[in-house]
C-alpha cells in the first residue's frame, strides 16, 4: 500500500524498506537542493524500480559528480559501476566500457571495499558472456566472492556464487553447478539479498536449468521467482520474470497466456535491457508461428533480431513452413556457423533436422542428430539425459528414420518422443510426435493404430490453435473442408534487372508489372492474397479461372514494350484461412502451388497435372513430367500451358 510522502525523513524511510514507488515519489517532493549524495544515489534506484531509466541514469551522474567533488572516491565508483550496468543493459557498450573503467580507476588505489568486489563480480560476468573465457570467469567469481565475504556485502556473494555454477555448467561440470545455483537461489528467495541481486540470481538459474532441459527444476525456480516478482510494486525488472513465464506457458501449451506475458515483458523491459527484451519479442514469435500466424511471427522475430537477438531457428523454421526450403536452408546453416556454444547448437540443431530432410538432404540431417546426441550426452543430470533431450533426439531420429523410409525403426522412435514429452507435459510437442508416428504405423500397414495417433494429434492441435499442424492432420484423415486453386508468380532474374535499369528504371518496371498482374487476377475472378516478394499469391475458386489468369498475365507482359519475364505455378488443394485477420491461406495445397512455381522456367506457366485433370482449356499442355519438389517424398507431376 503506498503512503503519502511529503518529507525527506519519509522518502529516505521508503528507501530504506525498498518501497520505491514510495521512495520515488517522495524524493520528488523534495527541493533537490536539500538532496545528499546518498539520497541521489537512494533517489536514482527508486526511478530505476519506477521504470524511469533515462532519470535514474541522469541521477547516478549527478551523485557520481557530486561523490568525486566531495572526495568519497568509493560512493563515486559505486555510482560508475551502477551506470556501466545500466548502459551495457541498453546496449551502448562503448559508453558501459567508459564508466566500467572510471570505477576501476577510483578503486586501484584503495583497500579492500564491497565497491571493488562489484567490480571483480562485473569482470568475471563479462569473461563469461562476453569473452567467453571460463577458466577465468571461474577464477573472478571466486575472488569475488571472496572479497564480499570479507568486506560484508551479501549480494555480491549470493551473485558470485550464482555466476561461478552457471560458469560450470556451460563448462561441463553440471552437479557442481546446479548445486551452486540451487544454494545461491534459495538464499536469495530467502530474503538474503536485495531485489536487483535477487532479480539476476533467479534469471540465472531458470536459465540454466531450461538450457540443460530440465524443464521441471526451471518451471519450480520460474514459480518462485514470479511470485516474489508479484510482491514488488515495481517496473522494469520483473519483465524479465515474466519472459520465463510465457516460456514454461507455452511449453505448457497455454499460447494466449504466454503471448500476454511475453508482450507485458517487452513493455517492461523495452529501456533496461535490450538482451531480453529480444528475448521476449523472439518467444512471441515462435507462439505465432506454432499458431500459424507467419506475419505476426515474422514481425516479432524481425523486431529481436533489431534488438540484437539472432531470430534462429524460429525464422528458419517459418521459411519451412511457408515453403522457402532454401531460405530455411541458408538461414540454419548461417547461424550454425556463426555459433560455437554447444548449449546454443543444443536449441538450433533440431531445426536443422528438420529443415534438411525437407530438402532432401539426410546426409546433413544425420550430422546434426549426432552432434545432438553428443551435446546431450555431455550435459548429463545425475549420469541421466534429461527427458526433453530425450524426446528431442528420439523425435529427430523419427523424423530422419521416416524419410529413409524406416517405418518399425521410426515408429519406435516417434513412441519414446511421444512418451518423453508426454511425461515433461508439452502438449505441442507430443502432438507433432504423434502425428508422426501415425504416419509411421499407417506406412507400416498398421492403418487402424495410425489413425488414432493422428486423431490424437488432431485433438491436440485443436485445442492448442495449432492451425498449420492442424490443417496437416486433418489432411491426412481426409478432413480437410477448403478446397482451392493457388497461383504464384514470380520475377525471373530480378537482382540482374535491378543492376542493368538502375533503381528509378526498375522501380516503375516493377510498379507496371504489379499492376497488370493484379488486374489480371481480379479480372479472370481471382483473389490476391499478398505480394511475395516481387511476386503474387493468388487464390481462385476453381482452376480454369486461375489457369485464365496465368495465361493473362503473360500475354499482358508480352504485349509490353519493355517487360520483365515471369514464372507462374498453379495448383488446387486443401487450405484454411490463416493470419491474425484471416486473410492468408496455409496447408500442403499452398506449399504446393508454391514449389510448382519455383519450378516453373522464364515466360512458363506450370501446372500440377492433378489440377488440370477434368478441366476444359484451348490451349496446349506439354507432355506430363515429374518434380521433385523439396520437403515432399514422392514427385508430383506437372505440365506446362503453352499460352502462346
Amino acid at each position: 500500500m503506498s503512503q503519502v510522502i511529503d518529507s525527506l525523513d519519509d522518502a529516505r524511510a521508503a528507501g530504506a524498506r525498498q518501497a520505491w514507488r514510495d521512495a520515488y515519489a517522495g524524493y520528488g517532493n523534495v527541493d533537490p537542493k536539500e538532496l545528499t549524495p546518498s539520497d541521489l544515489e537512494t533517489y536514482a534506484e527508486a526511478a530505476w524500480w519506477s521504470g524511469k531509466l533515462d532519470e535514474a541514469i541522469g541521477l547516478r551522474e549527478r551523485a557520481h559528480t557530486v561523490f568525486n567533488a566531495t572526495g568519497d572516491k568509493h560512493g563515486a565508483a559505486r555510482m560508475a559501476l551502477a551506470l556501466a550496468w545500466d548502459y551495457e543493459g541498453r546496449g551502448a557498450f562503448a559508453v558501459s566500457y567508459g564508466w566500467l573503467a572510471t570505477a576501476r580507476r577510483l578503486l586501484e588505489t584503495l583497500p579492500e571495499s564491497p565497491e571493488y568486489s562489484r567490480l571483480l563480480l562485473t569482470d568475471a560476468m563479462m569473461a563469461m558472456y562476453a569473452e567467453g573465457d571460463l577458466e577465468r570467469a571461474e577464477s573472478l567469481f571466486e575472488s569475488a566472492f571472496a572479497l564480499a565475504q570479507r568486506v560484508g556485502d551479501p549480494d555480491v556473494q549470493i551473485l558470485a556464487l550464482s555466476g561461478k555454477g552457471r560458469a560450470y555448467i556451460k563448462a561441463g561440470r553440471i552437479e557442481e553447478g546446479l548445486a551452486l545455483l540451487d544454494e545461491a537461489t534459495a538464499s536469495a528467495s530467502s530474503g538474503g539479498a536485495k531485489s536487483h541481486a535477487t532479480g539476476l540470481v533467479y534469471c540465472l538459474t531458470i536459465s540454466s536449468c531450461r538450457d540443460l532441459g530440465d524443464f521441471r527444476r526451471a518451471a519450480e525456480w520460474t514459480e518462485a521467482a514470479n511470485r516474489w516478482c508479484d510482491q514488488l510494486d515495481v517496473a522494469g525488472f520483473p519483465g524479465a520474470c515474466r519472459i520465463h513465464r510465457a516460456e514454461v506457458l507455452r511449453l505448457r501449451g497455454d499460447w494466449p497466456a504466454a503471448e500476454v506475458q511475453a508482450q507485458a515483458a517487452c513493455e517492461e523491459l523495452h529501456d533496461f535491457d535490450r538482451s531480453i527484451t529480444a528475448d521476449g519479442h523472439y518467444e512471441i514469435g515462435e507462439i505465432r508461428r506454432q499458431r500459424g500466424d507467419f506475419e505476426g511471427a515474422e514481425a516479432a522475430y524481425r523486431t529481436a533480431n533489431e534488438h540484437g537477438r539472432d531470430p534462429q531457428p524460429g525464422l528458419a523454421l517459418l521459411r519451412l513452413a511457408e515453403g522457402k526450403v532454401d531460405a530455411a536452408v541458408a538461414g540454419i546453416s548461417r547461424t550454425l556457423e556463426d555459433v560455437q556454444d554447444p548449449l546454443i547448437r543444443l536449441r538450433r540443431l533440431p531445426a536443422q533436422v528438420e529443415i534438411a530432410i525437407a530438402a532432401g538432404d539426410l546426409r546433413t540431417a544425420r550430422g546434426a542428430l549426432d552432434e545432438l546426441e553428443r551435446i546431450v550426452d555431455s550435459y548429463k543430470i545425475a549420469e541421466r539425459r534429461a527427458v526433453a533431450f530425450d524426446a528431442t533426439i528420439d523425435h529427430a531420429s523419427g523424423q530422419i528414420k521416416l524419410a529413409e523410409k524406416d517405418w518399425n525403426g521410426a515408429a519406435a522412435s516417434l513412441q519414446h518422443a511421444k512418451d518423453g514429452w508426454q511425461s515433461v507435459g508439452a502438449p505441442y510437442e507430443t502432438a507433432r510426435a504423434r502425428m508422426l508416428l501415425g504416419i509411421a504405423y499407417r506406412r507400416s500397414g498398421d492403418e487402424h493404430g495410425g489413425t488414432v495417433e493422428i486423431e490424437g494429434a488432431l485433438a491436440g492441435f485443436e485445442r492448442l490453435g495449432a492451425r498449420l499442424d492442424e490443417e496437416r492432420a486433418k489432411e491426412l484423415l481426409g478432413k480437410l473442408e477448403a478446397r482451392r486453386t493457388f497461383l504464384f508468380t514470380d520475377i525471373v532474374d530480378s537482382t540482374k534487372l535491378l543492376d542493368t535499369l538502375g533503381d528509378e528504371k526498375w522501380k516503375r518496371l516493377l510498379a507496371r508489372h504489379d499492376e497488370l498482374v493484379r488486374e489480371r487476377i481480379v479480372e479472370t475472378g481471382g483473389e490476391v492474397v499478398k505480394k511475395t516478394g516481387d511476386g503474387f499469391f493468388a487464390s481462385f475458386d476453381n482452376p480454369k479461372a486461375a489457369i485464365d489468369a496465368a495465361i493473362a498475365i503473360q500475354r499482358g507482359l508480352a504485349a509490353e514494350i519493355v517487360a520483365p519475364d515471369v514464372r507462374i505455378g498453379a495448383h488446387s488443394g486443401g487450405a484454411f484461412r490463416s493470419g491474425t485477420d484471416a486473410t492468408d491461406y496455409g496447408g500442403q495445397g499452398v506449399h504446393v502451388a508454391a514449389r510448382i512455381g519455383a519450378a516453373a522456367g522464364a515466360a512458363e506457366i506450370l501446372v500440377s497435372r492433378e489440377t488440370l485433370d477434368g478441366v476444359a482449356t484451348s490451349f496446349r499442355l506439354s507432355e506430363p513430367r515429374s518434380e521433385v519438389l523439396k520437403g515432399f517424398e514422392e514427385p508430383i507431376e506437372v505440365v506446362s500451358v503453352d499460352w502462346r
